[in-house]
């Protein structure tokens, strides 16, 4: 009897013990995949690695669209009248005036406290010290820019007609870099990995993509402006954009390492081409 009870005894010793033992790749994979999930999807990153999109994206994931709008690639609000989000013919520029400028009148929502108020028009200038691009105060003009604190970052492609929303939520958009985002939206500027050749530039990793997010890596018919392919522009995605689980979703070529986007605002290019797009230099 006593040497049967010690029989059970090293028998369920050995058991627990047994139950004790890790499970080799499968608790610690999970967990550190969660990590890296919630890393790009569910927390904000730090802010030193942030570009303007992932901040963009940031402030925008949980946002649901006004009724009669949609959005795409993230930012870009489209109506049901117009559900384009590409230019034909240039049809959505802004028109330039005589004397050489193109004139983007605007309101500012009083909202906006002063330093909310300079940085936006830091975005705004920014833009114009390099371009034929004035944005000026409203007046009299039709059609114009409304700048609002809404929930969120976006703006419509171009010149729409009439008065045209351009939110800038915050304080969470609150960056020059993101406002001037917003404003080349306004001009008439998709993103940057959006462009027709971006395949020659970079990879799109389609399996790291959430599957919802998938038709924002499609690629439009853009007029490049025989413009180089801009890795620091301020239109590009963010590395880890619309990640599933943390891995990147766009690798440049053919050096992966090439740093994408940037957050201080409008590089020399993103200029370069708004003069193209504008004729800048010349008047009509």
């Amino acid at each position: 009897m006593n040497s049967t009870m010690i029989l059970m005894g090293i028998f369920l010793g050995l058991l627990t013990q047994a139950y004790a033992l890790p499970v080799k790749n499968s608790t610690g994979l999970f967990e550190g995949k969660v990590r890296l999930k919630r890393k790009y999807s569910d927390e904000m990153l730090d802010r030193d690695e942030m570009n303007v999109m992932d901040q963009i994206l940031e402030v925008n994931r949980r946002l649901r669209a006004p009724r009669g709008l949609t959005f795409r690639e993230g930012d870009i609000a489209t109506s049901f009248v117009r559900s384009a989000i590409t230019c034909p013919d240039n049809a959505c520029l802004w028109p330039k005036s005589v004397d050489g400028f193109v004139y983007v009148p605007y309101i500012l929502s009083p909202l906006y406290d002063d330093m909310d108020r300079i940085t936006i028009e830091t975005g705004m200038q920014d833009i114009s010290s390099g371009t034929c691009v004035k944005f000026i105060p409203r007046t009299h003009e039709g059609s114009f820019l409304d700048i609002q604190p809404r929930y969120g970052c976006w703006s419509f492609l171009g010149q729409t007609g009439g008065s045209q929303t351009l939110s800038l939520q915050t304080p969470g958009c609150m960056w020059s870099g993101v406002a001037a985002h917003e404003f080349m939206h306004a001009l008439g500027f998709v993103h940057e990995q959006s462009r027709s050749d971006r395949d020659h530039y970079v990879t799109i990793v389609w399996k790291n993509i959430m599957a919802e997010h998938i038709h924002n890596f499609r690629k439009q018919a853009t007029n490049n402006l025989n413009s180089p392919y801009d890795y620091s522009s301020v239109m590009h995605y963010g590395r880890y954009a619309f990640s599933e689980d943390g891995g990147p979703t766009i690798i440049p070529k053919p050096d992966p390492y090439i740093p994408i986007g940037q957050r201080d605002g409008p590089s020399a290019l993103d200029l370069h081409k708004i003069n193209v797009l504008y004729n800048c230099g010349a008047n009509e």
